[in-house]
């Protein structure tokens, strides 16, 4: 009988174990935006990158197809509210759907008058009616109110405008199943530094969104978040499904370091971070080779 309630009580333990194990990863699933969590007891090794993705890459194009583009899906998501975004992938502060909408906009510069229509006469006062021919003076002696400068119009980014992602992911090794895997975190939006429109002349984020979120969003919307296969019409995959496969291209930028630096800054200059970024590219592929050396 006491061996009997020994082992119901070790059974109870073990359950209870299980039980808060899951609870602790799903925790921290939901809090670093991983889809998969691996369980820290069987991580040997990990190493976090951050990766720039160009949609207009000939390997990237599946992603971005007319009318069916990730920034398109991920957009209409948040405006939706069906997708939380954050400032940025440490995921602790949010930004509300209007404040995305802000980010993705920009402002029409004023053009002024052109240097033959001031040799003709026009000026940008206001204190005639445009002619040249000054207002004239009624017999209220008040003084007229100046009129406030109108605001210059907004217009959102077209979606094929937004071609430019971040990812920032976790390179695990499980020693548990002999391995390595590419575990993403964080999805982040970017303006491009190369659009015409884009004044500031660098890459600005528009909001970062967690893995997990963004796998839920593709899974509820299949006719829309498509990965497009131009060899076979009936064979067009599930964005998730496409990160899942890495059906991707994409270049490491940032690889975790004490100052938390880029490669460009860390090597002085672009082309020095365009090779670190192929050498750390190298260097991770030969770890996991010499994994399996003895």
């Amino acid at each position: 009988m006491n061996k009997f309630f020994s082992f119901a009580a070790l059974a109870a333990s073990l359950t209870l174990s299980v039980s808060a194990s899951a609870q602790e990863q799903a925790t921290t699933a939901s809090s670093n935006g991983s889809y998969r969590p691996i369980p820290n007891s069987d991580i040997m090794f990990r190493k976090t990158i951050w990766r720039a993705v160009d949609l207009r890459e000939k390997q990237n194009k599946p992603m971005f197809s007319e009318g069916k583009e990730i920034s398109r899906v991920i957009m209409e998501a948040v405006k939706r509210g069906e997708l939380q975004a954050y400032r940025n992938d440490s995921l602790t502060t949010t930004y509300t759907p209007a404040e995305v909408s802000g980010r993705m906009s920009y402002v029409e510069a004023s053009a002024g008058l052109s240097e033959e229509e001031k040799a003709a006469g026009f000026s940008e006062q206001t204190s005639d009616d445009d002619w040249g021919t000054p207002k004239k003076k009624g017999k209220s002696t008040a003084k007229a109110k100046p009129k406030a400068p109108a605001a210059p119009p907004s217009y959102e980014y077209r979606y094929k405008d937004l071609y430019q992602m971040e990812l920032k992911e976790d390179m695990i090794f499980d020693k548990k199943r002999s391995r390595m895997y590419h575990d993403i975190k964080t999805v982040t939006l970017l303006v491009p530094s190369t659009l015409s429109t884009n004044v500031s002349g660098i890459e600005s984020p528009i909001g970062t969104f967690k893995y997990s979120d963004l796998v839920r969003v593709f899974r509820a919307n299949p006719d829309k978040a498509i990965w497009f296969n131009s060899q076979n019409d009936a064979q067009h995959k599930n964005l998730a499904d496409a990160f899942e496969l890495w059906l991707f291209n994409s270049y490491i930028v940032k690889v975790s370091n004490p100052n938390d630096s880029r490669l460009d800054e860390v090597y002085g200059g672009p082309q020095q971070g365009v090779l670190a970024a192929q050498q750390a590219a190298s260097d991770l592929i030969e770890y996991e080779y010499n994994l399996w050396s003895f």
